[in-house]
Order: structure tokens, then sequence, then C-alpha cells
């Protein structure tokens, strides 16, 4: 019954130590596997929004208060040190599931300065076609107000059999516009202190 006793009493310290390690391990390597996500996965599609920015968005990013309990990563575009543009990233659903998207701004909220797509799990030759530029590229440059498909008033052509991501597509950048309306004049101020 001791030997019993002893394996039982072994064997438990032997998981809590395992446990504690591995927590101590994840909590230590937290920050680094976060940086690499967003390094791999937004960061490619800031290149497409800022191609001459000067900065490392990704490094240079901050957490904006919404003030409804919620919080927005930022990522700011520098060009010889004056901040040009914002973006951040917003979802739509998709036929496969949610479509991320990184939707960049002016800093004076004149207009849209790209969009770029992070995650997406679309049919491949359909869906998946919305991070081509012919569709991409209709979001450079375009005025804030009336974001819609051609169908439903506005001027963005979807992507042909793909009505289901064109439509998240869009939604996510409607959602993006009103959140940037929310954080427009504090903007500026976060990356000055």
């Amino acid at each position: 019954m001791n030997d019993m006793v002893k394996m039982v009493v072994v064997l438990s310290l032997i998981c809590g130590l395992s446990g504690l390690t591995l927590a101590s391990v994840r909590k230590a390597t937290a920050p680094v596997i976060e940086e690499q996500v967003l390094t791999h996965v937004q960061g490619p599609a800031l290149k497409q929004i800022f191609p001459s920015h000067d900065n490392n968005p990704v490094r240079d990013r901050k957490r904006m208060d919404l003030g409804d309990g919620k919080s927005l990563t930022v990522f700011p575009a520098f060009r010889n040190g004056k901040l040009t543009g914002v973006a951040f990233e917003t979802f739509g659903k998709g036929y496969g599931g949610p479509i991320g998207i990184m939707v960049g701004f002016a800093t004076d909220g004149s207009r849209l300065e790209g969009i770029g797509v992070t995650t997406l799990k679309e049919t491949p030759g359909l869906g998946a076609r919305i991070v081509e530029p012919e569709f991409r590229d209709q979001f450079t440059n375009h005025s804030m107000e009336r974001i819609a498909l051609t169908k439903q008033g506005g001027d963005i052509n979807a992507v042909a059999g793909a009505t289901i991501s064109s439509t998240g597509t869009v939604a996510a950048v409607n959602q993006a516009v009103n959140l940037f309306r929310r954080i427009k004049d504090r903007i500026s101020a976060e990356w000055e202190s």
C-alpha cells in the first residue's frame, strides 16, 4: 500500500512540474509567437496597402480603445517620418468561413488606401479570386462613402461566381470604415506621444 501511495505522489509531482514548465514556456514565448503571426499573416497585406512606407507597421502597432470595452490593433504607415496612413483588420462572412480583410486609410480620412486579404477559406478559382488585383484594386483610393457592389448600387464589381465572397469583403470594408470614424480623431495623437 505504501508503494502505491508513493507512486501516486511521485506521478502527481511529475505532472505538476510538467504543467508548470509548459505554462511558463507558453507565457514566455507568447509575445514572440504573436509577433511572428502578425509579421507573416498581416505583414504581406500591409505591404500591399502601403507599398512605399518606410517603417515596420507590425512593430509600431498600437491597441486603441473603442470605448465599449473592446479594442483594435492599428498598424501605422510612415513615410519620411510622417504618419501617412493606418490599417486594421476586420472580418466578413465568406462561403468557407470568415474572410479577414486588412483595410488601409489615409490618415485624414479622405479615402481608402486599399485592402489586403489576411485569411480566407474560399473556393479556389472562385471566391479565392478576391485576392487578385482586379478585385482588390477597386478599393485603392476609393472614397469612404458608398462602398457597395454594383448590384447594390455601388461601383465595386463582384468576382464572377463569387457573390458571397465579394459581399463578405465589402461588408468587412464597411465595418472598417465605421471603426475608422470612431478612432479618426485620436490617430495622430496616438503616434505623436
